[in-house]
């Protein structure tokens, strides 16, 4: 009973939020969805993560353990759906990104933070950014068949990430008054972000959904499996394990769907993979939980 409490009080607030958004939608509320994006990215979620690292007391031991155990769990993931969107003959511009890459912005870094506190959340910090450097590159490039360096290394999120371990490694501070802004520009992140997926959700259109599910459940147990077995091997302590698998097991990131559409990709497709994804980790992710806490 208490363990069922504890993940209900973790999950209940991540999906309130993204129901706000959801029914913002629906009523017929403006929300100008790209504004918000592109302030939570370039803006927020930057400064959340160099503050979330730059405050974190994370030893290098662990910082370096998870690091790796991030690397070869997507390395893995990577390899996996691109053997299996091959085989069964889809089309891998459509399918491969959004099987590989989870929704760690939106649902992952506030899942952490209520499961496992700001320790979690700068664990979870870390996850994310190994994904957005992944996504970033190699992502773009199997959507749109071309990438730039010179655009991910323009990234904001790519620069919070890196000074934040910089910061981190060498035990610096920033000064009080602006690392209290900075706090205050971060903590717009997560609810813009969570509120922004129930918009984006409201708005998605999706065809052939026993497909889309089907495939939806095959990535959630591959992606836990794998993440799990990464996890088991690097000898992660409990924290940072926990953190990892339910990174990794995350839907569908909605920017797939943003990608696919801007690329000529098949973005309805995507989008029935992003909803059928999301209602899966409706019923999915608190049994993860329950299975890390």
């Amino acid at each position: 009973m208490n363990l069922a409490l504890t993940v209900f009080e973790i999950v209940a607030p991540v999906f309130l939020l993204a129901g706000i958004g959801f029914a913002w939608v629906k009523i017929g509320l403006e929300y100008r969805i790209q504004f918000v994006t592109q302030l939570a990215m370039t803006l927020s979620l930057p400064c959340l993560i160099f503050v979330s690292l730059m405050q974190s007391h994370i030893d290098t031991e662990a910082l370096k353990s998870l690091s790796i155990a991030a690397i070869v769990a997507y390395g893995i993931i990577t390899i996996v759906f691109l053997i299996l969107v091959h085989l069964l003959g889809l089309e891998t511009r459509t399918y491969s990104a959004p099987l590989i890459f989870g929704n760690t912005g939106n649902l992952g870094l506030p899942l952490a933070l209520f499961a496992f506190g700001e320790l979690g959340l700068s664990y979870a910090v870390i996850v994310f950014a190994i994904m957005a450097l992944w996504s970033y590159t190699f992502g773009i490039w199997l959507v749109a068949g071309k990438g730039s360096l010179h655009k991910v290394l323009c990234e904001p999120l790519v620069w919070g990430t890196v000074l934040g371990i910089i910061f981190l490694w060498q035990d610096w501070e920033t000064p009080i008054f602006l690392t209290n802004a900075l706090l205050l520009i971060g903590q717009m992140a997560i609810p813009m972000m969570l509120i922004t997926l129930g918009v984006a959700l409201a708005r998605l259109s999706g065809n052939d959904f026993i497909q889309a599910a089907i495939l939806s459940l095959v990535k959630l147990i591959l992606c836990v499996g794998i993440a799990w077995a990464s996890g088991y091997y690097f000898d992660l302590d409990q924290t940072a394990f926990g953190v990892l698998v339910l990174q990794v097991a995350t839907p569908v990131a909605v920017t797939s769907y943003l990608l696919a559409e801007k690329y000529g990709a098949d973005a309805q497709s995507v989008a029935g993979l992003v909803v059928a994804s999301t209602l899966m980790s409706v019923g999915a992710l608190p049994l993860i939980l329950a299975a890390i806490l």
